[in-house]
């Protein structure tokens, strides 16, 4: 095996391990309790994705330094120059792969975020980092690669795809649906329980009424509240496609969306892993013939689960300051990148200047 592969994955409880454990290895029954509370804040305070992504780029890096006779710490910036550099230029492994700037981007801010949690910060602002950042930027940046939108047509053909007689195509029309209205991220879709504080890793719950439904959504800035409103017809409102799911499925506490078992007659108790959506959305786009004109191959790369949240954003005519609120943007800017399709110019800049 390699470096990379025999590298224990750091523990990313260990600030708080060595405050409450390695200075007071005997502490009393009621403090011990109160650091098991301690570590369950610390990893509260990220996603499960995050922390696994942050412990994988501190692996890697904790392998390049060794590889190359460097320390790890204390932090150096001249280290870590030098490390983006490998990454921007594919030598930092084996198969010689360049890192792309956004997954530079994100080592650096695993490498920040770990120094910080041992105590000894990194300056990032360091020009041994800063200028050879600015230079990877300059020189391999590109305008990212979007998703494509599934639009409201798109999702319709969508759903005829899958068959109202089970229960897999039961749920999957009720993802797509909720997915979609909501514009939500497929954690969130994956995330949500039939109420309130039913489950440890729910991000959310819903409370459906006779207009709509209500979502409540955990974020990274606290909790939020969306409203999802009832569709013009049963056959695309996302409330019907959802009751229709809880009732047959006989759902009605925990996760709202879980695993069909059995042949596609058993519901088991587990939540699904958002990696289904992103299948889910691929696989209905594909068969319902979604972007026909594209190559087979690429039409496979365009679609996965922003794919809903950016149809959503491109599609709904109303105020863009709602469909800010509903994605749960803090600027329009970041509403805008998911628009596909929008009237660029309806706010004439050249006429209200007088020309």
């Amino acid at each position: 095996m390699s470096d990379l592969e025999n590298e224990d994955l750091p523990d990313i409880v260990a600030p708080v391990r060595d405050i409450v454990e390695a200075r007071s290895p005997a502490l009393p029954a009621h403090l011990e309790r109160l650091a098991d509370r301690a570590r369950n804040y610390v990893e509260a305070a990220s996603s499960a994705n995050t922390r696994r992504a942050y412990a994988s780029d501190w692996k890697h890096f904790s392998a390049w330094c060794r590889h190359h006779g460097l320390e790890v710490l204390p932090p150096s910036p001249q280290t870590v120059g030098l490390y983006i550099t490998a990454c921007a230029s594919g030598t930092a492994t084996a198969d010689r792969q360049l890192n792309s700037v956004a997954t530079i981007e994100r080592r650096l801010s695993a490498l920040t975020w770990n120094y910080a949690q041992r105590g000894t910060p990194l300056d990032r602002a360091d020009r041994h980092i800063a200028t050879v950042l600015a230079g990877i930027r300059n020189t391999h940046g590109a305008l990212p690669r979007q998703k494509e939108a599934v639009l409201p047509e798109d999702v319709i053909a969508m759903l005829e795809t899958l068959n109202r007689g089970t229960l897999r195509g039961l749920r999957d029309r009720a993802m797509l649906l909720v997915g979609f209205a909501g514009g939500l991220r497929r954690s969130e879709i994956v995330g949500l329980d039939c109420g309130r504080d039913q489950t440890e890793d729910g991000r959310g719950w819903v409370e459906i009424l006779d207009k709509g439904m209500i979502v409540t959504l955990r974020g990274k800035t606290g909790w939020r509240e969306i409203e999802i409103g009832r569709g013009s017809s049963d056959a695309t409102c996302p409330i019907v496609a959802l009751q229709t799911w809880l009732k047959l499925a006989r759902i009605g506490h925990g996760p709202l969306f879980r695993r069909v078992r059995g042949q596609g007659k058993d519901v088991g108790p587990e939540r699904l892993a958002d990696q289904q959506v992103a299948r889910l959305v691929k696989r209905a786009a594909l068969a319902a013939g979604v972007r026909a004109d594209l190559p087979e191959g690429e039409r496979e790369e365009k679609f996965a689960g922003h794919s809903l949240r950016a149809g959503f954003a491109s599609s709904a005519e109303v105020d863009e300051r709602y469909v800010q609120k509903q994605l749960g943007h803090a600027r329009a800017e970041q509403t805008r990148g998911y628009q596909r399709r929008r009237d660029r110019f309806r706010v004439n800049l050249t006429k209200a200047a007088g020309l």
